[in-house]
């Protein structure tokens, strides 16, 4: 028997990272799906060797998880990278907040890594770091083109297990590249086995950079749904659906969030009640409008599925 970590899972095939051995494919045992268990990537298992010739083998346990993730698929993470571009495409805040929203919603602690700083100003990125350094996230500025700005990134991964992950365009997978040149060997490797292509990223995959670091490269994403049901997110086996009630979004908007027990009424929506101390934030701009804005474009959605959902049920 050995022990290993899953770092890619592709068609009911699962590839195990053995320190010292090399990677192994996969199957998992069907007594996890009678306990409506499934490996992730990110878990630590137990295998045992079909073939040392083929590198084959069963996966016959998880051991235990520090955590699992929904949004992406992933296990025993320390943090969340998220990857942006400052320009080409221009950034997508709508989108960064709803990401944020989710990682917020898994306790998950964010940093935000901006792309692209050779190709914006100074008072771009002056922005951006006035709108999320408010708010409390760690921010990177870097160009993965040009290499600047990278050591700083590869840093705050370092000694951590970190999902990296971002809208298609972002320049995620050259960031990666710079971060790991080998990574390529390995889904190589990965991909004579399985005879597929790798263009772009369609999986999820825990990349190693050392003993102790490793990345998890997840496939890009263009929208990001925050549901409020949660027989809804569980039902559909949808991953980019999370429940999150409208009554407690403002708990996932870190500015907001500090600012709500200074409200007159509890319960709040900080839309419309007078004496609302967020919505003073806004104004005096303590509180990015940006993100408020985002903040109350969620909280409508969400106030009418559940009011959709409210009528359904009727």
């Amino acid at each position: 028997m050995k022990q290993g970590k899953i770092i890619k899972g592709i068609a009911g095939f699962y590839y195990v990272r053995v320190m010292c051995a090399g990677i192994y494919e996969c199957k998992a045992k069907g007594v996890f799906r009678n306990q409506n268990r499934k490996p992730l990537v990110g878990d630590d298992v137990c295998m045992d060797v079909i073939s040392e010739a083929e590198m084959t083998g069963n996966i016959t346990d998880i051991l235990p998880r520090k955590n699992a993730l929904i949004r992406p698929a992933v296990a025993n993470v320390d943090q969340a990278a998220v990857v942006f571009a400052l320009a080409s495409p221009e950034p997508n805040f709508n989108l960064l907040d709803r990401f944020l929203v989710v990682m917020e919603q898994q306790r998950l602690p964010t940093v935000i890594c901006m792309n692209k700083s050779d190709l914006v100003s100074e008072a771009d990125i002056a922005e951006v770091r006035e709108i999320y350094g408010a708010a409390g996230y760690p921010l990177f500025f870097f160009s993965a083109a040009t290499g600047d700005g990278v050591d700083t990134v590869r840093e705050q991964l370092r000694g951590r297990t970190s999902t990296v992950a971002g809208p298609s365009g972002s320049g995620k997978s050259t960031l990666i590249n710079r971060l790991a040149p080998h990574a390529c060997m390995e889904t190589g490797e990965i991909s004579r086995k399985t005879e597929r292509g790798r263009h772009t990223t369609r999986h999820s995959e825990l990349i190693a950079l050392d003993e102790d670091t490793f990345i998890v490269d997840t496939p890009g994403f263009s929208s990001l749904a925050v549901d409020c049901c949660n027989s809804q997110a569980q039902q559909s086996g949808r991953q980019d659906l999370l429940p999150v009630e409208p009554e407690t979004l403002d708990q996932f908007f870190r500015e907001i969030f500090r600012c709500k027990g200074d409200c007159r009424f509890r319960g709040c929506s900080h839309l419309s009640e007078p004496g609302c101390a967020v919505r003073a934030a806004v104004e005096d701009g303590t509180i990015s409008r940006s993100r408020y804005e985002n903040y109350g474009q969620i909280y409508h959605e969400l106030r009418s599925k559940k009011k959709y959902q409210s009528r359904r049920m009727l």
